[in-house]
């Protein structure tokens, strides 16, 4: 059955194509909304760019017929502007508000065609409550695109057969052939899972997942591998016993950070984790081993968003790299610690820091100037992508030039973002896009180790 979409200002404003997503329904925009993007279309942000790309899409389609009407869309269904009739309820609705004439539209369109489900599209929290008490049906937008609670995780614990173990250890590799009933190879195990038929001995493993092994009669031991999908065969991972520039892994999710990290095979890497798991600290050592240690890229460009914790402090005095340290320095930090433990390791970069910003082999930078940049040949950090909005990180993954990595890292729970939430966030949307592509890989770090402190802080606060 065809249904009515009903669009809030805020859908808009988070992906101005929203409209082009309800396949053959009848997407509805209010009046009101049109009037709420005016008013942003003038602002010099993200927001802004959304508010004008989705006032010339809408008269991209007023140019092919009328919007009261209804245009025709590419998928079949028809887009209409809509203004409130009768005004919804009259003891709920103060019609002072756009959000209630934006309620009364859907209210509206839920009377007049009772044999159509209308559902009311908005990210607002509480504008999904006040629509479902007035018998609407109010849903978030991208809803189940991801799920925070069962985001892919990246690595997984497959226990094995002692022979399989043996030979993992033996051979430097395992076939996915000589685990008869404990693998299945990806496309075989979602075509069992299209045809209904039970997996439970058959997990799916995804391109760059990372496994825990165990083997059957002594699950006491293990081994950590990855899985190359190019040639059906879990891998063990890179060697890292020396250090990358100082740092040396403390836990298993570590480690395969570690390995996505240093694999220039591996085009996009996102790390997830909570503070104090070190996510931005194993980037920057890694893209520094792979930058000013092996040559392997011209440049390490670290950035981040610029979204202040509490309340900001207003306008910064000096020049644009003096008004950038305050929010560089949590970088600038990490880059400073890593360079003085290179003192005391088998790694020395003797210029130190100034020198590799000076050499042009280091760049930080925030993330406001790299629209319409092309990015060829780095090893590129994006600090804080939870903070960015789906759109901001496809603006940033396709600036990558040929042979250029990046590594997204972030906490989908420390948000500073007002206008995301830990499900509509760039990092988590790029992670569920990205699962089971060959050039990338995924991992989230549980354990905290910057101190005791930090870590009891994090779990008990």
């Amino acid at each position: 059955m065809q249904k009515n979409f009903v669009l809030d200002t805020n859908v808009l404003l988070h992906d101005p194509e929203a409209l082009l997503h309800f396949e053959d329904n009848t997407v509805v925009v209010p009046i009101y909304v049109v009037e709420e993007i005016d008013k942003f279309k003038r602002e010099l942000s993200e927001r802004g760019r959304n508010a004008r790309q989705a006032a010339r899409l809408l008269d991209t389609y007023r140019e092919r017929g009328s919007l009261s009407e209804g245009v025709r869309l590419e998928e079949g269904g028809l887009l209409r502007v809509m203004s409130a009739e009768n005004g919804g309820p009259q003891h709920v609705l103060d019609k002072k508000l756009a959000d209630n004439l934006i309620l009364a539209v859907a209210l509206d369109l839920k009377e007049a065609q009772p044999d159509r489900e209308t559902i009311f599209i908005t990210m607002d929290t509480n504008l999904r409550i006040r629509a479902n008490a007035m018998g609407l049906k109010a849903v978030h937008f991208e809803e189940s695109e991801t799920d925070i609670e069962h985001l892919y995780p990246g690595a997984k614990e497959l226990t094995i057969s002692d022979e399989d173990f043996e030979t993992f250890f033996q051979n430097g590799e395992l076939r996915l052939e000589h685990t008869p009933g404990a693998l299945q190879h990806r496309r075989a195990a979602e075509l069992e899972m299209a045809e209904g038929r039970a997996l439970e001995s058959k997990p799916v493993l995804f391109p760059n997942e990372y496994l825990l092994l165990r083997p059957a009669s002594a699950p006491g031991q293990s081994g950590l591998g990855r899985f190359d999908e190019a040639t059906g065969k879990i891998v063990p991972l890179k060697k890292v016993s020396k250090g990358v520039w100082g740092i040396r892994p403390k836990n298993k999710e570590q480690h395969f950070a570690l390995d996505a990290l240093l694999n220039p095979d591996i085009k996009l890497v996102t790390l997830l984790g909570k503070a104090g798991t070190g996510k931005t600290l194993l980037a920057i050592a890694a893209g520094l081993a792979a930058t000013a240690g092996e040559h392997l890229y011209k440049r390490l460009l670290v950035a981040r968003p610029i979204f202040p914790l509490g309340r900001d402090i207003g306008h910064l005095p000096g020049d644009l790299e003096q008004k950038l340290n305050p929010w560089m320095q949590p970088i600038r930090d990490n880059i400073e610690f890593l360079m003085g433990l290179s003192r005391s390791d088998t790694f020395f970069y003797g210029g130190g820091m100034e020198e590799l910003l000076s050499q042009g082999i280091l760049e930080i930078e925030p993330l406001t100037f790299i629209r319409g940049r092309s990015i060829p040949g780095q090893y590129m950090i994006i600090d804080e992508a939870q903070n960015l909005t789906p759109h901001e990180t496809k603006t940033i993954l396709t600036r990558a030039g040929d042979g250029t990595k990046i590594v997204l890292t972030g906490d989908p729970f420390q948000i500073d973002n007002p206008y995301v939430d830990s499900e509509s966030n760039g990092l988590t949307h790029t992670i569920s896009r990205f699962k089971g592509q060959r050039i990338a890989a995924t991992v989230t770090l549980s354990k905290g180790e910057r101190s005791e402190l930090a870590e009891i802080a994090s779990n008990l606060l």
